[in-house]
């Protein structure tokens, strides 16, 4: 079982969670909880900042800490519908909803990647369709690595996990409740092109602040990074995009403080090299069950300042996740999200090793 996290709340938390609730429309309104396990990358606890964080019709939940009873209360709160694109699913409290959901008469449908999970999602998929849930595989040519939930084609939550109930505990992960109007359209639109199908001829629509791969991920991840004046935080589990690390180099370069957490692998040592060369700080956690694993894929841009955004979702840094693959991401300029994931990937880095050149 992986590190559980401590949580530190930042100055102005407001302690009350609101799990109940499917989305908040209003102004800034953050909240934290705590649970404590020792261990970090450099002897510390890993984590800080909320685990829950609204703005503007967005809410972010840092995992693990925020945990999946916000997730669960959406499948259960269903009234009409839920879809769900899912790249690896292997929760039985999440299953058991979702037939309970079929159960009583909502529409529920699931798309589960078959390219490279289709025999971990094989179970899953045969319980699921046993018991009236509608679920389709994605094309077996094309890797769905996306990780959305939507309800009621009302409230989507665009995550960075997959819903495998055995990670939660141990795995730094985010996921966006976003009840945008234009967003949720573009992602039923998108869900009902891959569900019948056509998802492979079928062009996502942007909405309000989407991030598709393979249509859009890859400019709006070097947008968000080039345009970076001061600060770049970032979590990814890959590095493994030359056109990424070199963006990241030349934000180095010109003299913005760049900061990178993530899971130790020798995959990525020689980009981790240069990117210490360019100036960049470069802290990682070692690949253990002691210690936090980064899953995570988010890229903070000037926070606190005029121009700050965030960047977050299923895309790694990847030629394949961002040029190839179904991926979902969404961006925002909103403060309390921003804020949000900041004050995680702060603590994260905190707690990290430091590489060497």
């Amino acid at each position: 079982m992986r590190l559980n996290l401590q949580i530190v709340a930042a100055a102005g938390l407001v302690l009350a969670l609101g799990l109940g609730t499917t989305g908040c429309k209003g102004l800034s309104s953050l909240s934290a909880g705590s649970s404590s396990q020792p261990g970090g990358g450099s002897g510390s606890a890993a984590g800080g900042g909320p685990a829950t964080a609204s703005g503007r019709g967005l809410t972010v939940l840092a995992e693990p800490q925020a945990g999946l009873a916000r997730v669960y209360s959406l499948i259960t709160s269903a009234r009409s519908s839920v879809d769900l694109t899912m790249y690896e699913l292997n929760d039985p409290t999440a299953e058991a909803d979702l037939i309970a959901d079929a159960h009583r008469g909502v529409d529920v449908r699931v798309i589960l990647d078959k390219h490279l999970e289709g025999a971990r999602n094989q179970a899953t998929y045969s319980d699921l369709r046993a018991h009236h849930v509608h679920v389709a595989w994605a094309p077996a040519t094309v890797t769905y690595h996306q990780k959305t939930l939507t309800v009621d084609d009302k409230t989507s939550a665009i995550m960075t996990l997959n819903m495998v109930s055995s990670d939660y505990a141990g795995t730094r992960d985010f996921a966006v409740i976003d009840t945008s109007r234009g967003d949720v359209a573009a992602i039923v639109a998108t869900f009902n092109a891959d569900f019948a199908g056509r998802g492979t001829r079928f062009t996502p629509p942007d909405g309000a602040d989407l991030v598709w791969s393979p249509t859009n991920s890859q400019s709006v991840l070097l947008a968000v990074i080039k345009g970076a004046r001061h600060t770049l935080a970032v979590e990814n589990e890959e590095m493994d995009d030359s056109t990424i690390t070199s963006a990241l180099v030349g934000a180095a370069h010109r003299g913005v403080d760049v900061k990178i957490i993530m899971t130790r692998q020798s995959s990525w040592d020689a980009a981790f090299r240069t990117l210490v060369r360019a100036g960049a700080h470069v802290s990682t956690y070692a690949d253990s069950s002691d210690v936090i694993y980064i899953h995570a894929k988010a890229i903070v841009a000037d926070s606190g300042l005029p121009d700050q955004r965030v960047v977050v979702g299923s895309e790694n840094f990847s030629a394949a996740s961002l040029r190839h693959n179904r991926e979902l991401g969404i961006v925002t300029t909103q403060h309390a999200v921003v804020a949000a994931i900041s004050a995680v990937l702060a603590a994260d880095f905190a707690g990290a090793t430091p590489q060497a050149a």
